[in-house]
């Protein structure tokens, strides 16, 4: 049987390198498309080393359709893994028409592209961000979307907006959004992991790099949210784990198992933990310090989320596996392979 090949756009990035591993263990052929503005080719290469294939690459703006068009041309690709956007929810705030402009772009001009070449079947990178600050937790599918807090979230309500009604004017175009919850850790090798250009946004990297003496304090952003310890609250994911995810998605729609041509799932752990709890989660596993303070709560942040991910048990058949344990010490093997740190 001839193997589906699947476009990974963003596929240098922190998510989509890891998932193009799994697509590959899994018997997936992949193409990658970045157009590495906020990712490094040692991602890529990584990639090959970790599977023994020399997985294609294009240098491509997902905003650039007659770019896009000679890779579809290319390529002959059965669905797409569309990972590419811009995804600081705090920079999101400061420039808000970039985050509009390159994540609603990109997107439209992927989709337009799909439907260009007969390319069916699409998995969106969305997030939790979709939900705000629910009313009530854990988040359930179906849970109210409630207003945006930031831009960056707003674009993924959008986008998810643009998807659904692209399927549905489509029969036949079948379209999976995986909501993710906080993605952490790196690939068990330390040879992929999360490499953030110029000062960390997320968490996870600016608390290895405080350890590893890049960064010389970790800012904690409130201590008077209305939780345990006052931090925030967020469901932290392996990144294996989420990435095995879209693997499971692409599947679904591949073998038409589907109940309908648009889905979406939360893909989270089902539990919750505060910033200050994963620190101190982090120096125990890792045996070393973190310096840390506590500072003003951050434009654009909620207080607290984490998912129901019974759906995604019961429809795709996945569930995360890896412990918070496994998954901070890869976070911290990533950030050693990196720094020459033995």
């Amino acid at each position: 049987m001839k193997k589906e090949c699947v476009l990974v756009t963003g596929g240098a990035g922190y998510i989509g390198s890891h998932t193009a591993v799994e697509l590959v263990n899994a018997g997936f052929d992949v193409v990658i498309v970045d157009d590495l503005s906020n990712a490094e080719l040692s991602a890529v290469e990584g990639v090959r080393k970790i599977t023994g294939v020399d997985v294609p690459f294009e240098q491509v703006d997902c905003c650039d359709r007659a770019a896009l068009d000679r890779v579809f041309a290319r390529y002959k690709f059965n669905s797409i893994i569309h990972f590419a956007a811009f995804k600081a929810v705090g920079e999101s705030v400061v420039k808000p028409l970039a985050y509009y402009r390159n994540n609603l772009d990109s997107l439209m001009t992927v989709l337009e592209a799909m439907l260009a070449h007969g390319v069916s079947n699409i998995v969106f990178s969305s997030s939790a961000t979709v939900y705000g600050q629910p009313e009530a937790l854990p988040a359930t599918e179906s849970t109210p979307r409630q207003p945006a807090t930031s831009p960056y979230g707003n674009t993924k309500q959008i986008a998810e907006d643009i998807i659904r009604d692209t399927a549905h004017a489509h029969p036949g175009f079948n379209a999976i959004a995986l909501r993710y919850f906080n993605p952490i850790g790196a690939h068990p090798s330390a040879l992929i992991g999360e490499l953030p250009k110029g000062v960390p946004n997320n968490l996870v990297p600016f608390i290895t790099q405080t350890a590893a003496g890049v960064r010389e304090c970790l800012s904690v952003f409130g201590d008077d949210y209305n939780t345990p310890d006052g931090s925030a609250v967020r469901d932290y994911i392996d990144v294996v784990d989420l990435a095995k995810a879209h693997v499971v998605a692409v599947s679904r729609m591949v073998e038409r198992k589907g109940k309908a041509n648009y889905e979406f799932f939360n893909i989270g752990t089902g539990h919750g933990l505060s910033v200050l709890e994963l620190v101190r989660a982090f120096e125990k596993v890792n045996g070393v310090k973190v310096n840390h303070r506590i500072a003003p709560r951050r434009t654009g942040d909620i207080e607290a989320i984490w998912a129901d991910t019974s759906l995604a048990e019961r429809e795709l058949g996945w569930k995360a596996t890896r412990s918070l344990e496994e998954t901070l010490a890869s976070a911290w093997a990533w950030e050693k392979h990196l720094r020459g740190i033995r």
